[in-house]
């Protein structure tokens, strides 16, 4: 397995006058990280590949030129479904406008793409050399227009909707009715329609949809043809896979898995650099 790296975000709560640490790595293959915490509000883009963020909250999905925003102090594991490369900037707790406590997936501007690359390629931004001072203030600015991504999959609490979820998770390509699913976990439809909404936070036809659209991203990015994934997400018509993909995530299925290496390649020529 190849990885390009900076030096790891030391975690200390303080740093001096650095307010923002930078980290960057390639895999060549999937990769799974420890359960872990960071001590620093962390923003990872991902240039190439799908990032998956787990928590006890959820799952968070990030396809190529998104970004997952994790708070300090939330334990989550990171799978890097590849090739993967990713970019991470950790800010001090509470520096950023952004002040979500909870994950977030996000769409990042042609603007705050560039302003993480420089971030990367500087390696740090010190709040004491007033030209890092200056580009720190215009990327926390940059937080104002964050747009958040459906891509969120929250876990249900209740053994009920648990099971249900479980299931879901073991065949997403399942064509199962929502009866039958309520039935082997025990619980009505109706009862687990109140559940996914009043817990996931959204109906069972969209979380079910969201995990289709999630498990397709990882697939994708593996290398699998559009009609393989199609299929294996539970589509019998490529061309609705298609329009569901479009609809969501405003971009094709093949865009997302096209393999970018020229313009990775330069990426990390500038982060090699820092």
């Amino acid at each position: 397995m190849s990885r390009k790296r900076q030096t790891a975000i030391t975690r200390t709560k303080l740093d001096g006058t650095v307010l923002v640490r930078t980290y960057g790595i390639t895999f060549s293959e999937t990769y799974v990280s420890k359960p872990h915490v960071h001590d620093w509000d962390q923003l990872t883009y991902a240039t190439q590949g799908v990032l998956t963020v787990k928590t006890a909250d959820g799952i968070w999905v990030v396809p190529p030129h998104r970004a997952v925003w994790v708070p300090a102090g939330v334990e989550h594991t990171e799978v890097f479904s590849g090739p993967v490369a990713a970019r991470s900037l950790y800010f001090v707790p509470e520096l950023s406008k952004f002040d979500r406590r909870q994950c977030t997936g996000m769409n990042v501007s042609p603007l705050l793409r560039e302003l993480i690359l420089e971030a990367i390629a500087i390696g740090k931004l010190d709040n004491a050399i007033p030209e890092q001072r200056r580009l720190t203030g215009v990327l926390l600015d940059q937080f104002d227009g964050f747009a958040s991504i459906p891509l969120q999959l929250k876990s249900p609490s209740d053994p009920r909707a648990v099971r249900v979820a479980a299931l879901l998770q073991a065949d997403p390509s399942s064509s199962e009715t929502l009866a039958k699913i309520s039935k082997q976990a025990g619980a009505s439809k109706r009862t687990i329609e109140r559940l996914f909404r009043a817990e996931a936070g959204v109906s069972f036809q969209q979380w079910r949809q969201r995990l289709r659209l999630t498990h397709a991203l990882r697939l994708l990015a593996a290398g699998q043809s559009v009609t393989s994934v199609a299929l294996e997400v539970g589509y019998s018509s490529t061309s609705a896979f298609i329009a569901m993909f479009r609809r969501e995530l405003h971009t094709t299925p093949r865009r997302i898995g096209m393999k970018q290496s020229n313009q990775i390649a330069a990426e990390d020529m500038r982060f090699e650099r820092g």
